[in-house]
C-alpha cells in the first residue's frame, strides 16, 4: 500500500494577510492557485480550469434600477400580493380570470388576445401587465399557468417582445422555491437554446433555486456558466454564491478568490455578505479568519447584527474554543441583542461536541427559564451527544422529551439515531428507524445516506457499503463531497485501501474540491495500515498553511504511529498535548487513552485518562472501554469493576467493545463459561456479534480443552454470516496440536485453505512448536518437507523458516 499513498489532494493556499476587502480595488487579477499540491501530484493528473472577467468600466456598469430577487424590504412581504400600481386594467381583469377557480385552459388564449387587443399600441406597459400577471400567479402557486401564459405569448407572433428577463427569473424562482428545480433548469435551458438573451437576474434566479435545494454544484456551473457569456454578476449573484461555497465547504482560498473578483469589479459588500463570510469559517473551523471578517466588518461602517454574531458564536463553537463563544454571546448581549433558540442551540452543540453534556443540559433549561422554547434542533444536538458518549439511555429519555414536548422529530433526529443504532451493531433497530422516516413524511436526505454508509464501513462491511451507495444513486442523490468522503473512510475501514482511492480518483473526476474532511478521511486510512511516514508528510503540508490541520488529523497521525509500532513517537506526539504545544482538545486526549491502551502501555493510557479528567472533559464510552480493554488482558480485576461500575452510575450504555472485553476477561479466569453468558446477552440485546466476539468465546473453551462446545460456537458464527478469519482457524489447530491431534490440525488447514482463508506465520508456528515440545521433531521435519502440497501457496521461504524454527527448538 506504500507506494499509492502520492494523493492527488488539491490543496488551498494559505488565506492572505491583506484584508477581504481593501478601500481601492486592484484592476490585477487574483494570482492563480496551484492546482496540485507538490508532494501528492505524481499519482494523478487533475487540471482545474480557471475563468475570470475583467472588471466592468465605469461607462458599461449596468444601472440597478430593479428589485432585487427576494429583497428583504418587499412592503408585500408576508401579506397578501397586491397589484403594481402601473398595471392596466385590462392587466388586472386578466389577472383576476386567470385566478377563478373555474378557470379552464381552453380560456387562455381568447383572455390574453383580449389583453393583447387592449394595447392598441404595444408598449413597455404590455410587459409591465406580463409582469405583473406572471408575479401574481407564482404567489397564488399557480406556477404551471404562468408557464403557459409564457409559452403563449412565445408562441405568439409579434409579441414575443413583452417578454424579458425579469419574468424569466419569477417563474424560476418560484419553480426553486416549490423544488421543481430540475423543471426550472429544463425551463432556463430552453430559453438559451431558442436564443433568449438571459441577463443577470435569470441567472442568479437559477443559482439561487440550484442552492435552496441544496444542489450546490450545478449552482456554482451556472455561476460559471454566467460569467463565461459575460454577464457581470451583481451583489445579490456573489451573496448567494458564497453562501453556495459555505456550504459546500470550499477552501478558504477560493471563498477569498471569489471575493477579490468581487471587489475588482468594483462591487462593495453589504451587512448580508459579511455575515455569509462568518458563516463560511464553520465548516473549517476558522475562528481566526472569522474575527477577521468580524473586525473587518466593523471599521466598513457596518453594525454586526443578531445574525452576525449567532454566525461568529457557531464558529468558535464548532472549533472547540467555548469560552471564546461565551464571550461572543456576553458582547451580544450587551449590544443589545437577546439570544434566541439558535445562539442556545450553537452553545449547546459546542458543548455536546466536547461531552460537556451536563453543561449542555444546563443550558436548555436556562433557555426554557427565559422563556426560550428548546426546538427539534436542540433535542437533536442533545441527542446526539449522548449518542456519542454512549450514553443510549439518556439519549432516548432526550427523544421521548422531545415528543411530550410536541416537537416533531426531522430528519437529522432520525439520522442521530440510524447512528446510534448502527453504531451499536444493532442493524434491525437501525433498519426499523430508516422505515419511520418514510412514514413520518419525512425524505432521506444526503446525510442519511452518508450515515448509513459510515455504519457499515466501521463495521468492515464493505458489500453492504457498495450496496447503500448504489440505491442512494438510484434515489437521485448525487455524491457531494460528504459523501465521498465517507466512502474514503469506509473502504478503507474495510481495508479496501485501493477502492477507498479509487473514490477519491471519482471524486475529483467530478470535480469536487477536497478540503480538510478530506484530508483527515485520507490520514483516517493510512493510519490505519501504519503508514506515519506518509502521515507525517502530509501534515507537513497541511502545517504550511494549504489546509489548517485540527484535532482529528492529530488523532489520525496517533494511530498512524501505534498501528507502525512507532511507540516513542506517539509519547513524543503526547509531551506535544500535555504541554499545549498541540492543543489538547477532548479528541486528542481520548485517543490517546485508546492508542495507548492498543499499545499496552498501562501507565501511559492511565496518565492519558487522568489528564482528560483534570482538563474537565468527561470521558465518552471508547476511552472507557480502552481502560477497561487494557485492566483485562492483565487480568487487573478490581479496577475493570471500578471501570463497570463507573460506566454504570454514569448512565453510559455498553458497547459491543465493552461486552468483547468482558468475554476476554471471563474467557482467561476459571469462570470461562461466562463468557458464552455474555454473548447470548449481547444477542438478546439486539447487537450483532463480530469476529472478535466469536473467536474470544472459541478461544476460551479451546484454552480449556472443550473443542466440541468451541464447534458449536464456530458453526453458529458461520451461520450468523461472521465469516471465520485466520485466528479463529488458528485457534482450534493450536488446540488440536496441543492435544497431540495433528492430523486433525492438519485438517484445519485444509478446511480453512479450501474456504479462501490463508494460513499466516502462526499457523504453522504452532504445529512445528507442538511437534517439538512432545519431543518429535522428526515429524516435524516431515510435515515442512509436505508443507507446499498442503499449502501450494505458502510464501517462498516458508519451510526454511520453519527448518530454523525446529532447529532453534531442539537446541
Amino acid at each position: 500500500m506504500a507506494e499509492k499513498v502520492a494523493l492527488p489532494l488539491l490543496l488551498p493556499n494559505p488565506p492572505p494577510s491583506k484584508p477581504l476587502f481593501p478601500s481601492s480595488s486592484s484592476s490585477q487579477p487574483p494570482p492563480r492557485q496551484p492546482a496540485i499540491s507538490p508532494l501528492l501530484q505524481d499519482l494523478f493528473h487533475h487540471h482545474r480550469h480557471h475563468h475570470q472577467n475583467p472588471p466592468l468600466s465605469s461607462n458599461l456598469a449596468i444601472p440597478r434600477t430593479r428589485n432585487r430577487i427576494g429583497r428583504p424590504h418587499d412592503a408585500n412581504r408576508g401579506k397578501p400580493w397586491t397589484h403594481h400600481a402601473a398595471i392596466s386594467s385590462q392587466g388586472q381583469q386578466t389577472l383576476s380570470s386567470l385566478l377563478d377557480p373555474h378557470f379552464i385552459p381552453s380560456q387562455l388564449n381568447p383572455l390574453l388576445l383580449r389583453l393583447v387587443q387592449s394595447h392598441t399600441n404595444p408598449d413597455q406597459s404590455l410587459s409591465l401587465d406580463v409582469l405583473c400577471i406572471v408575479k401574481g400567479l407564482a404567489f397564488h402557486k399557480k406556477t404551471d399557468l404562468a408557464l403557459s401564459l409564457f409559452q403563449w405569448f412565445r408562441n405568439c407572433k409579434d409579441c414575443e417582445f413583452v417578454l424579458n428577463c425579469s419574468v424569466v427569473a419569477v417563474i424560476v424562482s418560484k419553480l426553486g422555491k416549490e423544488g421543481r428545480v430540475s423543471a426550472a433548469a429544463s425551463f432556463f435551458t430552453g430559453l438559451q437554446k431558442d436564443g433568449f438573451e438571459l441577463d443577470v437576474y435569470a441567472f442568479t434566479s437559477l443559482i439561487t433555486a440550484y442552492a435552496s435545494n441544496g444542489r450546490f454544484r450545478e449552482a456554482v456551473l451556472v455561476f460559471s456558466k454566467m460569467e463565461e457569456e459575460g454577464c457581470q454578476p451583481t451583489l445579490i449573484s456573489y451573496n448567494v454564491i458564497l453562501n453556495v461555497y459555505g456550504k459546500m465547504g470550499m477552501p478558504w482560498s477560493k471563498i477569498v478568490g471569489l471575493v477579490e473578483s468581487m471587489t475588482s469589479a468594483g462591487i462593495a459588500p453589504d451587512s448580508y455578505t459579511y455575515n455569509t463570510l462568518i458563516s463560511c469559517c464553520r465548516r473549517g473551523s476558522l475562528y481566526e479568519e472569522a474575527v477577521k471578517v468580524f473586525e473587518e466588518m466593523k471599521l466598513a461602517g457596518f453594525t454586526p447584527d443578531k445574525v452576525t454574531y449567532n454566525a461568529l458564536l457557531d464558529v468558535y463553537g464548532k472549533s472547540r474554543r467555548i469560552k471564546e463563544a461565551m464571550e461572543v454571546l456576553r458582547e451580544m448581549e450587551v449590544c443589545g441583542f437577546c439570544p434566541s433558540a439558535v445562539t442556545y442551540n450553537s452553545l449547546i452543540s459546542a458543548y455536546s461536541r466536547d461531552g460537556l453534556l451536563d453543561e449542555a443540559m444546563a443550558l436548555k433549561t436556562e433557555m426554557m427559564e427565559r422563556g426560550i422554547k428548546p426546538d427539534v434542533f436542540t433535542f437533536t444536538t442533545l441527542l446526539s451527544g449522548f449518542e456519542k458518549a454512549g450514553k443510549d439511555e439518556s439519549a432516548m429519555k432526550v427523544f421521548e422529551e422531545m415528543r411530550s414536548a410536541d416537537c416533531k422529530p426531522n430528519i437529522c433526529t432520525f439520522n442521530a439515531l440510524i447512528k446510534m443504532h448502527g453504531n451499536r451493531g444493532n442493524f434491525v433497530e437501525m433498519m426499523r428507524i430508516f422505515e419511520e422516516i418514510k412514514a413520518s413524511k419525512c425524505t432521506p436526505d444526503i446525510v442519511t445516506w452518508n450515515t448509513l454508509l459510515a455504519v457499515f464501513g466501521q463495521n468492515g462491511m464493505d458489500s453492504e457499503v457498495s450496496g447503500v451507495f448504489k440505491e442512494m444513486k438510484r434515489a437521485g442523490f448525487v455524491p457531494e463531497r460528504d459523501t465521498f468522503n465517507t466512502l474514503i473512510s469506509a473502504y478503507s475501514r474495510c481495508g479496501s485501501f485501493d477502492q477507498a482511492m479509487e473514490v477519491y480518483e471519482k471524486m475529483l473526476e467530478a470535480g469536487v474540491t477536497p478540503d480538510l474532511s478530506t484530508y483527515n478521511a485520507v490520514l483516517a486510512a493510512l493510519a490505519r495500515g501504519g503508514l506515519w511516514k506518509q502521515s507525517e508528510k502530509i501534515l507537513a503540508e497541511m502545517k504550511d498553511g494549504r489546509c489548517k490541520p485540527n484535532e482529528l488529523s492529530y488523532s489520525s497521525l496517533l494511530h498512524a504511529y501505534a498501528n507502525g509500532k512507532e511507540i516513542d513517537q506517539v509519547l513524543v506526539l503526547a509531551e506535544e498535548i500535555y504541554s499545549g504545544i498541540i492543543e489538547p482538545h477532548a479528541v486528542l486526549l481520548k485517543t490517546l487513552v485508546l492508542v495507548c491502551s492498543k499499545s499496552d502501555l498501562l501507565s501511559e493510557t492511565e496518565r492519558a485518562f487522568s489528564e482528560l479528567r483534570k482538563r474537565g472533559f468527561s470521558p465518552d464510552i471508547t476511552a472507557l472501554n480502552a481502560l477497561l480493554s487494557i485492566y483485562g488482558r492483565r487480568q487487573m480485576v478490581n479496577k475493570t469493576h471500578e471501570i463497570l461500575n463507573f460506566m454504570n452510575e454514569s448512565g453510559f450504555t455498553p458497547s459491543l467493545t465493552t461486552y468483547n472485553s468482558l468475554m476476554y476477561i471471563h474467557g482467561r479466569s476459571e469462570d470461562f463459561g461466562r463468557s458464552e453468558k455474555i454473548l447470548r446477552e449481547v444477542l438478546e440485546k439486539g447487537m450483532k456479534p463480530d469476529t472478535i466476539s466469536y473467536n474470544t468465546v472459541i478461544y476460551a473453551y479451546c484454552r480449556n480443552g472443550r473443542i466440541r462446545e468451541a464447534s458449536r460456537i464456530f458453526l453458529e458464527m458461520k451461520d450468523s454470516g461472521i465469516v471465520p478469519d485466520v485466528v479463529t482457524y488458528n485457534t482450534f489447530i493450536a488446540s488440536y496440536a496441543a492435544d497431540s491431534l495433528f492430523v486433525e490440525a492438519v485438517d484445519v488447514v485444509r478446511y480453512m485453505i479450501k474456504n479462501g482463508c490463508k494460513p499466516n506465520k502462526n499457523t504453522y508456528n504452532s504445529i512445528v512448536d507442538w511437534y517439538c515440545k512432545l519431543g518429535r521433531q522428526d515429524e516435524a521435519k516431515k510435515f515442512v518437507s509436505n508443507l507446499h502440497n498442503l499449502d501450494p501457496h505458502a510464501p517462498k521461504g516458508e519451510d526454511s523458516r520453519l527448518l530454523e524454527r525446529i532447529a532453534k527448538k531442539w537446541s
